[in-house]
């Protein structure tokens, strides 16, 4: 799975940090709506194209914050 972009609401802490993750594998592509930082709840979402993808991440980052993308991680070797 390779993850393509990656957006943080600019706040610090367990209770106030969300992220949104975009993945793809093959022609599978994945939302992931993190709350809580990296031991926190996920939701996920499944797409057959990369536009429904996208406007779920649009749904979710039009919630309140100081929404930014973050570069994403290059593949570990």
């Amino acid at each position: 799975m390779e993850q393509r972009k990656h957006w943080w609401n600019g706040k610090w802490g367990r209770t106030a940090r969300k992220d949104v993750y975009l993945r793809v594998n093959g022609n599978q592509w994945y939302v992931e709506q993190r709350a809580g930082g990296a031991e926190g709840v996920s939701h996920f979402f499944e797409y057959d194209s990369e536009e429904a993808a996208l406007d779920t991440v649009r749904v979710l980052l039009a919630a309140p914050g100081d929404w930014r993308e973050l570069s994403v991680r290059p593949p570990a070797r």
